[in-house]
């Protein structure tokens, strides 16, 4: 099927030129014209092919749009946004991008700060690239990955990157933003010092370079095992290469970064045998070498270990000649990246991938259509769809084995396994919106997390993991806020009362940061545990999530212990400042408190203002405790009004003055859902005229277009849904908030044939205001949108003006 997706998309293509042409052009013959303007590159199965799809779907004039067109993979690399350019297929494994330096994590035993720019490997304000690497994190605030990065050079063999002020000192290369282009599956740039142009795309778990070479008796290959993402010293564990023949690599590198037992296999192919090959071991000088010694190991010899490797591969070339490479992973053998190779690529057809990825994006684009006269909007739109679908990231192999959080292989049965769960971000939106668009793959998801409690030692579900490894980053156990929203709205499809059970013991897990104290005192004291108001309102809401998959499922005892739970972010509401407060383990509030400091004072990326209006399960509970609406809506209203200086948030490395507005962090996620909580305040149209004011402020079509970290996603979410006129306030819930529609209409595929349509009559930058609703034709009162209303499909009609009710 993924040919006939690329035929379909090839066809979307060609059918625009036509329409471009028509825009300029008469004619009086209208099929001829269209015949004899395209110039098809494809064979005559292909232009059969064609034929038939121009009149399945032309007759009915239902032809998907082409939208990749809008999509701009360059929008977030710079500064704060933390994304990556290169191409990738949806939810794909390997993500293959160029890294623009060589930052370590540490100089002279202490962080370097200035790392934290490349945790997607890629800045824009560089000037050089020092190659191209296989995976890639996008948007996150911490980082790992930039596996088996690759570099074509010509003339004098370097085998070190050089430096980003005289990059003739290596292997790198200076480059210009005027050569390089990005697309979806498909990245290219100009190697200005060798005069190299580089291009690659992607399948689902094999890369494909194509590097085009001058004219040289002296080009190479490298192959560099040695660098890395939030690289340091000692981070390379083992790598191993075995040269099979003049054409085939594989091999495997072992890591211990923020995954800290992580293996990656990989199967290397070239277009072209190489006429020889060496390398340098990097490692350091060791007391036992066993007999190795015998053999000169740097040129030509197929077998070797170590923990620095670099590798070089040397060629004769043409002018303008093109050396393709193939690049497939495995997390579980080099025999299995040699099968996933050729399952995916078993030709040496670039563009027949790039067209293929390019249609599957394509088509998975499409489950939202939206119209707007406003073209940065569909850019900031469409882009936002693209980076929501980059992650969670498939983690299994063609034949469905992966390797588990035991460092056993396993072999997923009626699922595919996937990885990269960066929970305490994406529970918020993206894994609601995969409810909406990515069903299957989203229950998909949460049946990973089950592999991996099953495989947990702790039994505990994933809080941040990736590659058969738990991290443990950030705080809360989200994993069952997924799991539960994914249940109550009927997504998920497996086994709900082993999805309950696996949620109850992670919430009961006692040795996890400072449960044990939450369960026993019904909060977390600051005294015994750092972050103690953060992780008290967080565990609150996640308790409050397993309630409502108990009360569905009819097991009351559990229903009743995590009802309660709940209701624990009373125990660190302090009335007499009105703010959650950090609580000791004596019972009394901790007497050092500063309610804009977001540097130890209780908080996790975060302030008092910000964290304290996080109950999104029960938010007016919340308003009703701090004194009521008029009180709560000053209260709110000073949050988006008044000023944070630069010195409350100087030790946030996640928080910067472009991601704020007034005291209200957007480039950070604990307060996404605080424009919403007008509508449970009695003034829903402060969260029209906020939300729209946040669209405007936080999201540009450029590459510094990013408030803040994408963080896997879910920056990208909130944009979806907070344009499209929704939010869903507390995942667990079948509701969502009502906000303010930015688009004229939307058609939203919900699968089985259904669509949702939105329309906004009257919307514009000045009509904000929701001045009535129809759903399917009736007038709708309500200030929730219910999941059942959207995936049975309908329409929902807003009336927009200019001045509120």
């Amino acid at each position: 099927m993924p040919e006939l997706e690329a035929y379909k998309y090839e066809f979307v293509i060609q059918r625009q030129k036509v329409t471009d042409i028509f825009r300029t052009e008469k004619s009086h013959d209208k099929i001829s014209y269209i015949f004899a303007r395209i110039q098809f590159s494809f064979n005559m199965k292909r232009y059969f092919i064609l034929i038939l799809i121009l009149a399945a779907f032309d007759s009915k004039g239902q032809t998907t749009p082409n939208l990749i067109q809008y999509v701009n993979p360059l929008i977030g690399t710079e500064k704060m946004g933390h994304t990556y350019p290169g191409a990738t297929v949806p939810f794909g494994a390997v993500q293959l991008s160029p890294d623009t330096d060589t930052i370590p994590y540490a100089m002279n035993g202490k962080y370097n700060k200035d790392v934290y720019k490349y945790c997607a490997g890629y800045q824009y304000d560089d000037k050089t690239i020092v190659g191209f690497s296989h995976t890639h994190f996008s948007g996150t605030g911490h980082s790992d990955l930039g596996d088996f990065l690759i570099m074509p050079t010509s003339g004098k063999l370097q085998l070190n990157p050089g430096t980003e002020d005289k990059p003739e000192s290596g292997y790198r290369s200076a480059f210009s933003h005027k050569n390089e282009k990005a697309e979806p599956n498909y990245y290219k740039v100009k190697l200005d010092d060798d005069n190299i142009l580089a291009e690659m795309t992607t399948s689902n778990r094999t890369g494909l370079h194509k590097y085009t070479f001058q004219k040289s008796n002296n080009a190479h290959i490298i192959l560099d095992l040695t660098s890395g993402i939030y690289n340091y010293e000692d981070k390379n564990v083992w790598t191993f290469i075995r040269v099979v023949n003049d054409t085939l690599v594989t091999g495997y590198r072992q890591t211990n970064g923020w995954a800290r037992t992580r293996t990656v296999y990989f199967a290397m192919s070239f277009s072209k045998p190489f006429k020889s090959y060496g390398s340098k071991d990097y490692s350091a000088q060791q007391v036992y070498k066993g007999f190795w010694r015998k053999f000169n190991q740097e040129k030509n010899f197929p077998d070797l270990a170590g923990k620095k490797l670099k590798m070089h591969f040397d060629f004769d070339t043409e002018q303008e000649e093109s050396v393709l490479v193939k690049f497939a992973l495995s997390p579980v053998s080099q025999e299995n990246a040699v099968n996933n190779m050729r399952a995916e690529i078993p030709h040496w057809d670039f563009n027949r991938v790039k067209t293929e990825g390019q249609a599957e994006w394509n088509k998975q684009l499409s489950k939202v259509v939206i119209e707007t006269k406003n073209l940065a909007d569909k850019q900031n739109f469409y882009t936002a769809m693209y980076h929501t679908f980059l992650g969670p990231t498939l983690y299994t192999d063609a034949d469905g084995k992966y390797r588990g959080l035991d460092q056993e292989v396993h072999q997923a049965t009626n699922f595919t396994n996937y990885t990269t769960f960066s929970l305490w971000d994406t529970y918020r939106a993206l894994h609601p919106l995969f409810n909406i668009l990515q069903p299957e793959r989203n229950s998909d998801m949460v049946e990973s997390m089950l592999a991996h409690y099953e495989q947990s030692v702790h039994k505990m579900l994933p809080v941040w993991s990736h590659y058969a490894n738990e991290n443990w980053c950030m705080i809360g156990y989200h994993s069952v806020s997924v799991i539960a929203d994914a249940i109550m709205k009927g997504t998920y499809k497996g086994d709900a009362g082993k999805a309950l059970e696996a949620c109850v013991a992670t919430a009961r897990y006692k040795k996890y940061d400072g449960l044990e104290y939450y369960m026993s005192l019904g909060y977390v004291p600051e005294d015994k545990n750092g972050s103690s108001v953060s992780k008290t309102l967080e565990y609150a809401y996640d308790d409050w999530c397993i309630a409502q998959v108990a009360k569905k499922l009819k097991q009351e005892d559990i229903y009743n212990e995590f009802i309660k739970r709940s209701e624990n972010w009373k125990n660190v509401y302090d009335r007499t400042t009105g703010y959650m407060r950090p609580k000791m383990s004596d019972g009394k509030f901790r007497e050092r408190f500063d309610v804009l400091q977001t540097h130890d004072q209780g908080y996790i990326e975060g302030n008092a203002w910000n964290y304290s209006l996080y109950v999104p399960h029960d938010p007016k509970a919340m308003i009703s405790m701090m004194g009521g609406d008029d009180r709560f809506n000053t209260h709110l209203d000073s949050l988006f009004t008044m000023h944070l200086p630069d010195e409350f948030f100087a030790e946030t490395e996640d928080i910067t003055r472009e991601g704020i507005i007034g005291n209200y962090v957007h480039g950070n996620e604990p307060a996404h859902h605080a424009a919403y909580l007008y509508n449970y305040s009695g003034k829903a149209w402060k969260t029209q005229e906020r939300v729209r004011m946040i669209l405007k402020k936080m999201y540009h079509p450029t590459p510094d277009g990013l408030g803040g970290n994408d963080d896997c996603g879910q920056m990208s979410a909130w944009y979806i849904f907070s344009y499209l006129g929704f939010y869903p306030v507390a995942p667990g819930s079948t509701d969502y908030a009502i906000g303010s529609p930015s688009m004229n209409s939307a058609r939203i595929n919900v699968g089985n044939g259904k669509t949702f349509e939105i329309e906004a009559r009257d919307q514009s930058e000045k009509n904000v205001y929701v001045k009535r609703m129809e759903l399917n034709g009736k007038p709708y009162t309500k200030s929730v949108l219910n999941h059942a209303d959207i995936m049975q499909g309908g329409k929902l009609v807003f009336y927009m003006a200019s001045t509120h009710p």
